[in-house]
């Protein structure tokens, strides 16, 4: 009787050791699944983890792609040695909300060594933790050094030695990568003639292209006096010269592919197709480009480009001075017109901007939840299934595994 007993004891013994066991087990799966979600511990950038993802908007499932671009063009990690040679160049193309962003790039980085910006002061000291050279070619850091808004044909010829001049020593080795801001046309055309109207004339620019500026023939004057107060919005639009017209286009290309601002050179036609190809090209090849009509989005691949992070997040101001313009169809589609170079980079910008940010986005998230895989037991399915995954095709590797899926597994549990 005492041995059944016993052996009944032991019975009993097991089976609730075997439930406490399993219990425990199941926690620490579900802990694994759920756990990493629901918590965070913060992050070394300064903002929690959750706050980080919340900060930045989720991408249009919706997105109608236009253009095909291969990985090479979306993937855009650069190894940003600011110990080393490599210098940010930012080109900065009128009111395109580059002035916001050159304050943001010497004021609001999270960096080793700061920007020093001082009151009173137009530019700050930005060197390097290592030694007093400049690792930020810009407005606020450098001044305009190669003339006032200087463009891509003038930028590429002039920084290198502007730079060595600055620091006194050849340089050979540095890596600049250029970046810039672009905005909708038809509402950067409009602020730039409201600025203009204010009496801006942006006279000093330099204009630099094979080696010389534009002489008055090439680029007549669009008004006589010391600027064009007061202009209405027609007289802006009548001038052939203006710069203002399809100035994204010109500041992004490489002139001398057309001779500079010599007419003649080409066919108009010919001229048009040649400027925009090379302003598409420029702008693919930038190591970063943003827009304004997308603040949060324009932090977000600018972080993930050059693995800094910025202080305090960006704000969308929809109320511009543009933007209280009242306008006719026809006065629209004229402006339209006169920047049609502009208005088609800027289809092609915005449509390789929104497939960076979903790249990048859907690649954080695979990222993720790789993380958040139990390392036992399914360690060897998680293994194969990542094995396996390197021979599909992108769009199926992006895909797992999906939320649904996790969820299926919490639920069967």
């Amino acid at each position: 009787m005492n041995l059944l007993t016993g052996r009944n004891m032991v019975e009993r013994s097991s089976k609730f050791l075997f439930i406490v066991v399993g219990s425990v087990l199941f926690m620490l799966i579900l802990y694994q699944y759920v756990a990493p979600g629901m918590m965070n511990f913060g992050s070394p950038h300064g903002y929690a983890q959750e706050d980080d993802a919340d900060l930045f908007p989720t991408p249009d499932p919706h997105y109608v792609k236009k253009y095909y671009f291969p990985i090479r063009d979306l993937e855009r990690t650069v190894d940003f040695e600011i110990k080393g040679d490599d210098v940010i160049v930012f080109l900065h193309i009128q009111k395109t909300g580059g002035t916001t962003f050159g304050r943001h790039l010497v004021q609001n980085v999270r960096l080793e060594v700061p920007c020093d910006c001082r009151p009173g002061q137009k530019k700050c000291t930005c060197y390097r933790p290592n030694r007093k050279e400049t690792w930020l070619f810009s407005r606020f850091s450098t001044g305009w050094s190669c003339g006032l808004h200087a463009d891509w044909t003038e930028l590429t010829n002039c920084v290198p030695g502007v730079l060595n001049k600055k620091e006194n020593r050849m340089k050979n080795q540095r890596k600049f990568y250029y970046i810039t801001l672009l905005r909708d046309p038809v509402s950067r055309y409009l602020s730039e003639w409201r600025h203009v109207q204010r009496g801006a004339t942006w006279k000093t620019s330099l204009h630099m292209c094979d080696g010389r500026t534009p002489t008055p023939d090439e680029l007549p004057p669009c008004y006589d006096g010391t600027d064009w107060s007061g202009c209405t919005l027609q007289q802006f639009m009548d001038c052939p010269y203006n710069l203002a017209n399809n100035r994204q286009v010109r500041m992004l290309a490489d002139l001398s592919l057309v001779g500079c601002y010599n007419m003649s050179f080409f066919p108009e036609k010919k001229r048009a197709q040649v400027l925009l190809e090379s302003a598409k090209k420029n702008l693919r090849d930038m190591a970063f480009f943003g827009l304004t009509e997308y603040q949060r989005k324009t932090q977000y691949l600018f972080e993930r480009t050059f693995r800094l992070k910025f202080i305090r997040p960006f704000m969308q101001y929809n109320s511009t001075r543009a933007a209280g313009v009242d306008l006719e169809n026809d006065t629209i589609q004229r402006i339209e017109e006169l920047n049609d170079l502009d208005m088609q980079l800027y289809d092609y910008a915005r449509d390789l901007f929104q497939q960076r940010y979903m790249y990048k986005r859907q690649i954080e998230r695979r990222e993720q939840r790789l993380k958040n895989q139990p390392l036992f037991p399914f360690r060897r399915t998680a293994n194969a299934d990542l094995t396996s995954r390197d021979n599909l095709p992108e769009s199926e590797a992006l895909r797992w595994p999906t939320e649904d899926y996790m969820n299926h597994i919490i639920n069967r549990w």
